[in-house]
């Protein structure tokens, strides 16, 4: 055992994968289980400290990437939690079920489309139903496609994009409020997209961007209730956002190396950041956005 693993230390630079990757493509919305290498969402490594305990959460996108990396930890920190996901991730979903239960926790299944609004509000009732209530709201998941030119974004694509990323954080938030009491939490997840924009995310960037200021508004709202709204800004993350469209395949093989890390981050390196803003000793901290960039420096 050398010294740094006699100090507990390890470098963060060779922690994870780094690229090239091997070229790879999957449907929309994609699946984790089928990516080369398999993201890591803390299933091994994330030990919980009774920090959420009690705690009731609705994640969306909870099936993979940043959202089953919150899932997990959520659980393990004592949290009953319930995840949507779109209906076609469901077996990457009955893993996160399974993880959740495995923890002692509550699980909650509750796939369907975000883009229509009557599912939003159905979704939120049906969660703070099943959980017994709801004091944590993680709005997180995304639609990407990557698109060279403004002439190659049909109206098609860039309404799901609003729909799905500006439209129903607004439902859903908006639905959930009667049921956040003093001390819940509403946890946005947002990019560094929204102020360091790609050309060829165009779409998807303007959403980012109003997710920042959606966590900069609302908070500002809600402080005197008692409820607290931030956001997470990641970079480049290895999740099957990049495989099913969000990424061209000769990004995708270089994915992460522009970063100073020299590589993408991992979903369960965000797992802490979800846990510490849903956390009761964060009482302080709302409106802000946390960065998690591989050293890219912004937020």
């Amino acid at each position: 055992m050398n010294d740094k693993q006699q100090d507990g230390l390890q470098d963060p630079r060779e922690k994870y994968p780094k690229p090239p990757f091997a070229e790879q493509e999957q449907p929309w919305p994609g699946l984790a289980s089928k990516m080369d290498p398999k993201p890591d969402h803390g299933e091994e490594s994330y030990k919980g400290s009774g920090r959420l305990s009690g705690r009731k959460a609705l994640i969306t996108g909870g099936d993979s990437g940043m959202g089953r990396a919150a899932a997990i930890a959520f659980a393990r920190e004592g949290a009953d939690v319930a995840i949507n996901y779109f209906p076609t991730e469901e077996e990457d979903a009955k893993e996160v079920i399974a993880l959740i239960e495995a923890a002692g926790r509550k699980a909650v299944a509750l796939p369907g489309d975000l883009c229509d609004e009557g599912f939003c509000t159905r979704l939120i009732a049906d969660a703070a139903r099943q959980l017994g209530g709801l004091d944590i709201l993680v709005s997180n998941a995304a639609y990407q496609q990557t698109k060279e030119s403004l002439s190659d974004i049909t109206t098609e694509q860039f309404d799901r994009t609003m729909k799905t990323n500006i439209y129903a954080p607004f439902w859903l938030m908006k639905a959930a409020l009667p049921h956040l009491k003093p001390g819940s939490a509403i946890i946005v997840t947002t990019s560094e997209q929204a102020l360091q924009p790609s050309g060829e995310l165009f779409d998807y960037a303007m959403t980012k961007a109003a997710n920042s200021n959606s966590v900069y508004s609302l908070a500002k709202q809600l402080a005197p209730k008692g409820i607290r709204v931030n956001g997470v800004a990641p970079g480049p993350i290895w999740t099957p956002l990049q495989v099913c469209g969000g990424a061209t395949q000769e990004k995708l093989k270089e994915f992460g190396k522009a970063t100073p890390m020299g590589r993408p981050g991992q979903p369960a390196e965000l797992a802490s950041i979800y846990v510490q803003l849903a956390d009761n000793d964060a009482s302080y901290a709302t409106g802000q956005v946390y960065g998690a960039m591989g050293g890219g420096g912004l937020p």
